[in-house]
């Protein structure tokens, strides 16, 4: 049977969980205030509360604060009920402290709105719906049944302070800036998660394309031995028959050589293959590899002439490797020479956290008004030269192992492609 497991870096940032860590921060902010206007009540003596409730019901409050916090601390995950339950407590909670203090008459009556709030910014329209009707179900009874206070107007000098009056005034502050600042956290998390699943949606769709190429690739690294073999024979008995012939001994040491070439690369297909799925990265010092793969770009392209640009100072990072991303770098360099084969220039510089390497050809540059679609597969500016699969091949090796492949069109003519890929320590492997 295969299993599934959840990473627990993705239970840290499911937007329910972060929404729930945020509701919790909430609720001890009301709490904190909730407990010093209590607290000023009963050390003033303006008001004759049924104390002992009141602190019965801030203490279960804090209790379940508690308990969701050491909660939160497992890999759990947390599902839109549970939330829901949380917003419901908060309500239930806020409807037992208005019964035992004014109840309607309390300036924090409407702070059944900010619940209501969140409810709506993060969660179904049902739960919202729910909430909406608890809410209104508790405020109504509060209108007939709660613990009435005596008084809110209290003498001092030559006029008077209106408690409900200035309550209203810190009901709608503390509203106002609790919603302001959470609901579009909340709001923000939601559309962060949202991005992540059209990422993971549209890798889908590339991971679909790649599979399909290789399916293809496959069967023609099949087809394709055999008329290599034909020919490498045939090569051999003409060189043989024209063994006087100085000329054509070398153009037809050429094709031998490239039909070697070819031949290959098949077997590394196969090989590299093999090796990726026994051990798909290993970690290179990114001169060291760069260096390899274009040694084998010399042999595939003989007629290209290349040259080492500005190279960076300091100490070589490492990088992770593996046989796609050689192939990536390869796609990218034959499509310079395809541009241009002259002067191509390649360098390489790095910092703490990345590794640059950049390709500069002297061809025509990209067209502009496909310029937004390179990358894609199957689209090429080469005619019927080229299949449209070297630069998203490519894209897709190096997005894969947390880099990126960029492409600008240079002043001077031709175009600049610039490879990112992150450095690389012994933990990452």
């Amino acid at each position: 049977m295969q299993r599934f497991f959840v990473s627990p870096n993705t239970l840290a940032l499911s937007p329910t969980r972060q929404n729930l860590w945020r509701l919790i921060l909430i609720r001890l902010l009301v709490w904190v205030a909730q407990s010093l206007s209590v607290a000023g009540a009963y050390l003033s003596g303006w008001f004759p509360l049924p104390w002992l409730p009141l602190l019965m019901t801030l203490g279960i409050s804090a209790l379940v604060s508690v308990i969701t916090l050491l909660r939160l601390s497992r890999g759990w995950p947390v599902t839109e009920p549970e939330y829901g339950l949380q917003l419901l407590f908060d309500m239930v909670v806020h409807s037992v402290l208005l019964y035992y203090s004014g109840g309607p008459t309390n300036p924090f009556v409407s702070y059944y709105l900010v619940p209501l709030t969140i409810a709506a910014a993060t969660l179904p329209w049902i739960y919202a719906l729910v909430l909406a009707c608890v809410a209104i179900s508790a405020y109504s009874v509060l209108l007939v049944w709660y613990k009435p206070l005596d008084a809110f107007e209290l003498p001092v000098v030559s006029y008077m302070i209106n408690l409900h009056v200035i309550g209203m005034w810190l009901n709608f502050a503390m509203s106002a800036a609790l919603i302001s600042f959470f609901v579009v956290r909340m709001a923000a998390a939601l559309r962060h998660h949202a991005d992540r699943l059209a990422e993971r949606r549209e890798q889908g769709l590339r991971d679909a394309q790649l599979l399909g190429i290789a399916s293809v690739a496959a069967g023609a690294a099949h087809e394709l031995s055999t008329p290599l073999s034909t020919m490498s024979v045939l090569l051999k008995d003409m060189r043989s028959d024209y063994s006087a012939d100085a000329q054509m001994q070398e153009d037809l040491v050429l094709l031998q050589q490239q039909v070697a070439q070819c031949k290959e690369s098949l077997q590394h297909m196969v090989r590299t293959a093999e090796d990726d799925r026994l051990k798909p990265r290993r970690r290179e010092r990114a001169d060291t590899w760069l260096t390899t793969v274009l040694a084998r770009w010399h042999l595939m392209r003989p007629e290209a002439s290349w040259q080492w640009g500005t190279l960076a100072e300091g100490e070589v990072p490492w990088i992770q490797t593996g046989p796609e991303l050689g192939q990536a770098l390869l796609n990218l360099l034959n499509n310079a020479a395809d541009a241009c084969p002259d002067n191509i220039e390649v360098a390489i510089a790095w910092d703490a956290d990345w590794v640059r390497l950049r390709i500069r050809d002297h061809g025509p540059g990209v067209p502009l008004h496909i310029a937004d679609q390179l990358g894609t597969a199957f689209l090429t500016t080469k005619g019927k030269k080229g299949f449209g699969l070297g630069l998203f091949l490519s894209q897709a090796a190096v997005e894969r192992l947390g880099g990126s492949v960029r492409l600008y069109n240079q002043d001077g003519g031709g175009t600049l492609t610039e490879v990112t890929l992150p450095t690389a320590t012994e933990v990452d492997l």
